[in-house]
């Protein structure tokens, strides 16, 4: 009798799940979804050839970074910068706990004698917002009020919303998937997210996933890199791994206005090769796009363009591993001194849609930090996406 019952429900199920997809397609016919809707006009892309490509890492912690209290000896800023020179970075950003001083940043890391720029070195203010819903790293070129976006950590984000805006920084969610210190709050609060932290590349799949799932709302949040190092080691350290920046001027503000428009990409140290990600819209030949830039498409065939600059080593091969809207897009082989790919696509002329790149391939020994090639393996770099018909009001 059972059996009976439960072969009357499944056949009650079959035919209700044959109606729900009837009525479905009935509504698929004249429905119109009220949220595609005509793009605004885009803003113009920016010259692809002037500025510089500038690398740093944009998560250092110094001596003000401790729960027991400031010690000189752990990580001192002039250590920092002396490493950071030594390796050709062209800004650093150190993060220090906020907690640890109550929000006065101010009189602690930027008080510090040895916080100061110069020509060769960019130092870049801001902390590591430490909350109890997770943590995010501050950006700017100038100083501002770190105390006011401390205290309002623990409020509604639409509050914390306002008090960024009127101190006008860059908040950059980190290791936003944890498995501890994640970041809990709302995404629309952020302009960048560290999608590789440490030289550890395999635990940051959560935190990609994550960020797939943002550039599919139609958020453009740039991806960066972050070492976050407290102390010296010889397996994580500084640049492990190194964000690059496109600066349209050698300036702090350069930096973060690069890093709010996307023209960033990721190695895995200093010393590791650069990718490049460019794209040719109305295929004359020439690129017209890169990587953190959105352009209208037509639906017509786009020529994209990879090339990895630095130090490569012609004699290997080296995987590029295309993503297009999250999903596989497809692999591509290459080779020698100054390897190039190229692949084309037509991105749809309504919907949104992105691309970006990871790159495999031998690892670059980093005399500095010895063992850390090993622990990164084969990845190399990341790109950040190039955008069709993402809205800029969003």
């Amino acid at each position: 009798m059972y059996k009976n019952i439960r072969t009357v429900f499944a056949l009650l199920a079959m035919i209700g799940a044959g109606n729900m997809v009837s009525a479905q397609q009935k509504i698929a016919k004249d429905h119109v979804n009220p949220w595609i809707k005509p793009l605004p006009p885009l803003p113009p892309i920016a010259s692809l050839t002037e500025g510089e490509w500038m690398k740093g890492d944009l998560h250092v912690h110094s001596s003000y970074s401790s729960e027991g209290g400031y010690d000189p000896q752990r990580h001192p800023i002039s250590k920092i910068k002396a490493f950071a020179k030594s390796v050709g970075f062209g800004f650093i950003g150190i993060t220090d706990h906020d907690n640890h001083v109550l929000g006065n940043t101010a009189n602690n890391t930027w008080a510090d004698t040895a916080f100061k720029s110069d020509n060769s070195l960019l130092m870049l203010y801001g902390a590591e917002w430490t909350t109890t819903r997770g943590h995010g790293n501050t950006f700017s070129a100038t100083p501002y009020d770190h105390q006011k976006f401390y205290d309002v950590r623990d409020q509604r984000d639409a509050d914390i919303a306002k008090v960024k805006k009127e101190l006008g920084i860059h908040l950059s969610a980190n290791h936003p998937a944890g498995p501890k210190d994640h970041f809990g709050f709302s995404y629309d609060l952020v302009d960048a997210m560290e999608v590789w932290n440490s030289c550890l590349w395999t635990k940051n799949a959560n935190s990609n996933l994550i960020w797939e799932d943002m550039l599919s709302s139609g958020r453009r949040i740039t991806g960066r890199g972050g070492s976050d190092v407290h102390r010296p080691s010889d397996v994580n350290y500084i640049g492990t791994p190194t964000t690059w920046v496109f600066a349209a001027k050698h300036t702090s503000q350069g930096v973060v206005d690069a890093l709010l428009n996307g023209r960033v990409s990721v190695s895995a140290n200093p010393y590791a090769p650069r990718v490049e990600f460019f794209a040719d819209i109305n295929q004359d030949g020439k690129m017209d796009m890169m990587m953190g830039d959105n352009a209208k498409a037509e639906g017509k065939p786009v020529k994209f363009r990879v090339e990895l600059k630095g130090n490569v080593k012609a004699d290997s091969t080296y995987t590029i591993h295309v993503i297009k809207n999250g999903s596989d897009f497809g692999d591509y082989k290459m080779q020698g001194k100054n390897p190039v790919v190229e692949f084309s696509d037509s991105p749809r002329a309504i919907q949104r849609s992105y691309y970006r790149l990871t790159v495999e391939g031998p690892s670059t020994d980093y005399p500095e930090v010895p063992k850390s090639a090993k622990v990164t393996g084969n990845m190399v770099a990341l790109s950040n996406p190039i955008y069709f018909n993402f809205d800029p009001k969003f």
